[in-house]
């Protein structure tokens, strides 16, 4: 399919942005360079099914067993293998994940397939291409992978329904899969053993599930650095916490970078006189604990972009550097080389998904204390003792009305939740497959989790959002500073005040989606 400007050519690397558009129906195109690799990757897998003699050469789930049973022949006839492959991992449990979890992982194992290191067929990355112009969504059990061998489980799953077995949605709708793809326009994918395991041997679920999640906590991130600079100008706080020598003494690069985000958002402040000489940690302190968070997000950052993109599978599939008999040159290579390196195929796990699984832990401990914060500050907000005088739960009339006090509380069980959740998933290996795996890093909990717990941090700066719009109607001055007041506008624009008591679930939502777009980068 010749490339468009809207079109995803699969030979460029991902970025989050391409995972968040495969949501909605998305243009991808298999480009020459990405043809190109796969025929030369296929012609050598092929080649290598069969030496000079014509006896048969082992390679790992082309003709053998899986997993533990690797000693085992395995089936003869390709389309036998692919059910050998597929059929024993239908054991998966649970809701089904979200779409754009599933879809994400189906778009980053395609580009990680037309790379032409795995040895499937052109035909497979097509037919994969393909469903991405449609709504079809394969129907995957949240539970069953330990993220050590790929996400086999609900990689099965997916690959089972693109077969027109299991279940899918279309068009939001679920319904068994050979429907969806019928109405979709679409045809089962007929695939031979290497196809097969090639298309659940990689980490697409987890670092799909990691790329969204962390894409929500940094959406978080500066929604709450912004909110934080409106509680202090709404308070009338003196900046002085936000001395640009003082946060670069700290000698954290993250710190002096918000700093200097803060300040700009607060330029024109103009300090009250009545707030105490040091703020209460959530406010005075908040430079260095965003700050961390930045510096740990870059971590992330650097893990998500190598996941993006590199080529989980095994084994591997290293055409040479010449001749035309599928013996090729590296089919990541635009042309044709003259060297004489010889081709190879390489079992070994770069389908270990560990990497993933620290950052994911990492990105759960910023979650967590990014919740904190925002937490103590509307805890603040709603407190007479320390918000400037303001109403109780800033409720227009105490006793008659209860303003924040719902939020509040709903604040509290998000922040638990949030800690119960934290707990690290990277090490707590347990052997499994006849210890075969016999260390596993549970990397597909960990970017799961993630995914869940940076959903409730939305909702954490939502109510914070919300509280800051009810202090400025009951009775906090206007903000001095220009982008504070052009916030608090927005935010006043859309939600109106909390006067008399209503429902403010929806409230809460409509104001994390008004933040996610206003703080945008």
């Amino acid at each position: 399919m010749p490339t468009t400007p809207d079109s995803l050519p699969l030979s460029r690397p991902l970025d989050s942005a391409a995972l968040r558009r495969a949501a909605a129906p998305l243009t991808v195109a298999v480009d020459a360079r990405s043809r190109s690799r796969l025929d030369r990757g296929r012609r050598f897998f092929h080649g290598l099914r069969h030496d000079d003699s014509g006896a048969a050469r082992p390679i790992y789930g082309a003709t053998t067993g899986f997993g533990a049973l690797v000693g085992y022949a395995g089936r003869p006839d390709e389309a036998d293998q692919c059910d050998n492959t597929l059929a024993h991992l239908g054991a998966g449990q649970g809701p089904d994940l979200p779409q754009e979890i599933c879809r994400a992982a189906l778009l980053l194992r395609t580009r990680s397939l037309a790379q032409g290191l795995s040895g499937v067929s052109a035909e497979v990355v097509d037919r994969l291409a393909a469903m991405f112009a449609t709504t079809f969504c394969p129907a995957v059990p949240r539970y069953g992978s330990v993220g050590a061998s790929g996400d086999l489980i609900p990689l099965a799953y997916a690959t089972q329904a693109l077969r027109g077995r299991g279940h899918a949605y279309l068009d939001g709708h679920r319904m068994p899969a050979d429907r969806a793809l019928t109405a979709a326009g679409l045809r089962p994918l007929a695939l031979d053993g290497r196809d097969a395991l090639a298309l659940v041997n990689g980490t697409s679920v987890t670092t799909a599930a990691l790329a969204l999640a962390r894409d929500a906590v940094r959406t978080a991130h500066r929604s709450l650095t912004t909110l934080t600079c409106l509680l202090a100008d709404l308070l009338g706080c003196d900046p002085g916490f936000l001395d640009d020598d003082l946060l670069r003494a700290h000698g954290h690069p993250g710190a002096a970078m918000t700093g200097a985000r803060m300040r700009e958002t607060l330029d024109g402040l103009r300090p009250s006189g009545t707030r105490p000489l040091q703020e209460p940690y959530s406010i005075r302190c908040a430079p260095q604990l965003l700050g961390a968070a930045e510096d740990a997000l870059g971590y992330v950052d650097g893990v998500v972009t190598a996941d993006l993109a590199g080529v989980s599978d095994n084994p591997l599939f290293f055409p040479g550097d010449g001749g035309g008999d599928g013996l090729g040159d590296d089919p990541r290579d635009g042309d044709g080389g003259d060297g004489g390196r010889a081709g190879k195929v390489v079992h070994g796990g770069n389908f270990f998904g560990q990497p993933a699984a620290f950052a994911a832990d990492l990105l759960a401990s910023v979650t967590a204390q990014l919740g904190n914060l925002a937490e103590r500050q509307l805890d603040l907000l709603t407190d007479p003792a320390r918000n400037g005088g303001l109403p109780p739960m800033l409720a227009t009339a105490p006793g008659l009305q209860h303003g924040l006090q719902g939020v509040q509380l709903a604040a509290t069980a998000f922040v638990a939740e949030i800690r119960r959740n934290a707990t690290p998933a990277g090490m707590q290996s347990l052997p499994t497959n006849l210890h075969n795996q016999d260390v596993v890093p549970f990397g597909t909990q960990a970017a799961l989790r993630s995914y869940d717990m940076a959903e409730l941090l939305g909702l954490l700066t939502g109510s914070l959002a919300l509280g800051l719009r009810q202090a400025a109607h009951v009775g906090a001055r206007r903000p001095t500073a220009a982008r504070c007041a052009e916030l608090l506008d927005t935010l006043a624009a859309a939600i109106p005040p909390v006067d008399p008591d209503r429902p403010l679930d929806a409230d809460v939502r409509a104001a994390a989606r008004l933040l996610a777009t206003h703080v945008s980068p």
